[in-house]
């Protein structure tokens, strides 16, 4: 038996953590590009960005204003017994988020821009499950801000152009973003599939740790291509130039038909928002 309030409890917090707290991984990237950085604007930026987490730690207040769509991606175990009381737990907690930690109210209907003002609405809250052997669940949250979602690609490539096209669409896009996106920017990158499972896998690459790697060695080594490559074009923190225009490239991808060679592109702002919850088969709950 699964406790509904222990439940929305743990939502609450891992939306707070996430909101509030940046992982150790990210942390540790951001200090170690600092101490690479050998110009004054690039050190000044990235001091900014750190002085930024202590703060937001210091205080209980979360890191950046655009306190994002709170997305969730559920991998449930067959034999996961609760699947139901999550659905009906995550719009509670998302709602109690809104109003204690708070979360900005960043959900409008697309058309007449009205705001329910509890990061709920139609369609919403966005969350993906995903069915796998087991009887446990994991909850990833990842609060997705608006800037650095503006700057999504999708490029419908024919199979001629493939890694070599893939790079150079990434290379170029990055220079036209540019600033905006607020770097060091993590590139999610989704292959294959359709338009919209690219999509979808590109935004779950972000939930991968910046000091993973594609569990697969070709894949593995695009990766590591591609972020040296961006790192070069000099686009820098925040844009005003540097050595780290991005911290990590995350590469998922799935089959695609033998026609099509589907693209999608996700960045991520340095502010690289992550929680995780998991609750196992006898409704045991903790945060990551």
């Amino acid at each position: 038996m699964i406790d509904e309030e222990t439940l929305i409890n743990k939502l609450v917090k891992g939306m707070r953590d996430g909101a509030i707290e940046l992982p150790a991984d990210v942390t540790l990237k951001l200090e170690s590009s600092y101490q690479s950085e050998t110009d004054d604007i690039p050190k000044m930026q990235f001091k900014a960005i750190l002085d930024n987490i202590k703060l937001a730690h210091d205080e209980g207040l979360p890191l950046c204003q655009d306190t994002g769509i709170q997305v969730f991606f559920i991998k449930a175990g067959y034999d996961f017994p609760y699947l139901n009381d999550i659905h009906k737990a995550i719009p509670l907690a998302i709602e109690r988020a809104t109003k204690e930690i708070p979360l900005r109210p960043n959900t409008v209907d697309p058309f007449t821009g009205k705001n329910p003002k509890n990061n709920l609405g139609h369609n919403m809250p966005a969350v993906t499950v995903e069915l796998v052997e087991g009887d446990s669940a994991t909850i990833h949250i990842l609060p997705k801000g608006g800037g650095s979602e503006n700057m999504s690609a999708l490029w419908m490539l024919t199979p001629t152009q493939g890694f070599k096209g893939l790079k150079k669409k990434v290379l170029e896009h990055i220079q036209f973003a540019a600033g905006k996106p607020c770097p060091p920017i993590i590139l999610g990158i989704g292959v294959g599939g359709g338009a919209d499972m690219a999509m979808k896998l590109a935004k779950k690459a972000l939930l991968r740790p910046l000091d993973s790697t594609n569990p697969n060695g070709n894949i593995a080594a695009m990766e590591k291509d591609i972020l040296d490559a961006v790192n070069e074009l000099g686009v820098g923190p925040m844009g005003l130039g540097g050595k780290t225009t991005a911290l990590a490239v995350n590469i998922e991808y799935t089959s695609r038909h033998p026609a099509t060679f589907p693209t999608a592109l996700v960045i991520q702002c340095w502010c690289d928002r992550r929680a995780t919850i998991r609750i196992s088969k006898d409704g045991v709950i903790s945060n990551d």
